[in-house]
């Protein structure tokens, strides 16, 4: 699919990933009313295995799984397809988490906590090429002291 009509993309369909089943339908729930989840992976085995096999236009992982962790999952993924739009959820916002995921060439790393405001946006920059990063990545380190 060629950039052009993925900027165009009125309902993207996505391939979502988390192995936490409540958290996969948090985030199916933050999606659908503008993306439509045409497959849901536990792992990534199967989030590779997903998106070999279902038509869609953004792949969604989260970072810490079983197995397959979504940055390796991504970088799989785009090993094989590099035009592939990819978005990382995490609740990891540590700088090493974040600075793997950029090297993996995602397209988007967001918060969970933020994925509400900033998941669906992630995906909208995806399709036009663009990255987004979650503002809320980057944690600092603890305090020695409490305010």
């Amino acid at each position: 699919v060629g950039t052009d009509r993925m900027a165009t993309v009125e309902r993207p369909r996505v391939v979502l990933a988390d192995d936490h089943p409540g958290m996969a339908e948090r985030l199916r729930s933050v999606l659908e009313p503008e993306c439509e989840v045409v497959a849901v992976a536990a792992d990534g085995v199967d989030l590779l295995a997903a998106v070999d096999a279902v038509p869609h236009d953004v792949v969604v992982s989260d970072v810490a799984m079983p197995g397959l962790d979504g940055i390796a999952a991504a970088r799989a993924i785009l090993a094989r397809r590099p035009d592939e739009r990819v978005v990382l959820v995490t609740v990891h916002g540590d700088a090493g988490t974040a600075d793997a995921a950029f090297r993996a060439e995602v397209r988007g790393f967001v918060s969970k906590v933020a994925a509400g405001e900033e998941l669906v946006p992630a995906v909208r920059a995806a399709l036009r090429g663009e990255r987004h990063w979650s503002f809320l990545m980057i944690r600092r380190p603890p305090r020695s002291t409490p305010y």
